[in-house]
Parts: structure tokens; C-alpha cells; sequence
């Protein structure tokens, strides 16, 4: 079986020196492919743009997915992903400082299978990711696609 890759869609250069420094602590040792905002997203998963030619069949088994992103926002990440048959039961952790109800409410309608706010505490943080890890790349089945 083949390594399970996860996806980090994140343009602040703290929150993702953060979050590799929590996977590393945790002892997640994954490949980690990051996208710095929506666009080289799904270039990525559509072997597009920068990603042209990328073995798409090849797909992340968690995608960690902000929202506030520069050129394409989360939200539409998101839309298209599920818009997408290749993509659309690829699961999808939004991952955000986000507390707008209304970002919630969106994630979910558009189909993200998790919402979880970045604690601002990096012990916090740290375990958050744990947990994630534990279950996205451990203990969750995902869908032959």
C-alpha cells in the first residue's frame, strides 16, 4: 500500500511551520504535499497549472484545508472539490481560525467532513493534530476512488 499523503492548504508561513512542527512531534511521518492558496490546490489535485502532468490517480488521503486563502478561498477549494467526481468524496478537514458561524455553517453545507478551529496554544495545536493524524490516517476508511 502506498504512502498516505496529506494535503496542507495553507498560505501563512507560521500556521504552516506549525502545523509540520506538530506533525513532526506527533510522530506523523506522511507525506506532506503543501498548496499556499486555492489555486496550487487544485492544480495539485487536477494536475494542473504548476502541477501539469502530476500523477492525479495519486490523492491525498486528508486534505487540511484553510480558509482565508488568497486567490481562491477555502470555501471555493471546496465547492469544487465536490463539484468534481475525481474528487468530490476526498475528505476534507477544514482547518481555520475562523470562528464566523456562517463559516461553519458553509463548510458543512458544501460538504466538508470536519471543522475544527486552530487553537491558538501550540500544547493545544500539537494535540489537535494528533488526534487528527490518529484518526484521518489511522482509524478512518475512505472510499476506493
Amino acid at each position: 500500500m502506498s504512502q498516505k499523503i496529506i494535503l496542507l492548504v495553507e498560505d501563512n508561513p507560521d500556521d504552516e511551520a506549525l502545523a509540520m512542527r506538530a506533525l513532526k512531534r506527533n510522530h506523523i511521518s506522511n507525506q506532506i504535499v503543501v498548496a499556499h492558496d486555492g489555486v496550487e490546490a487544485l492544480d495539485y489535485l487536477f494536475g494542473t497549472g504548476v502541477h501539469l502532468g502530476r500523477d492525479i490517480t495519486i490523492k491525498p488521503t486528508v486534505i487540511l484545508l484553510d480558509l482565508k486563502l488568497p486567490r481562491i478561498d477555502g470555501m471555493e477549494v471546496l465547492r469544487r472539490l465536490r463539484e468534481d467526481e475525481r474528487t468530490s468524496l476526498l475528505p476534507v478537514v477544514v482547518l481555520t481560525t475562523s470562528s464566523e458561524e456562517q463559516d461553519l455553517l458553509n463548510s458543512y453545507s458544501l460538504g466538508c467532513n470536519s471543522y475544527i478551529r486552530k487553537p491558538v496554544d501550540f500544547l493545544q495545536f500539537s494535540e489537535a493534530v494528533r488526534q487528527l493524524g490518529m484518526y484521518w490516517l489511522l482509524m478512518n476508511e475512505v472510499p476506493p476512488i
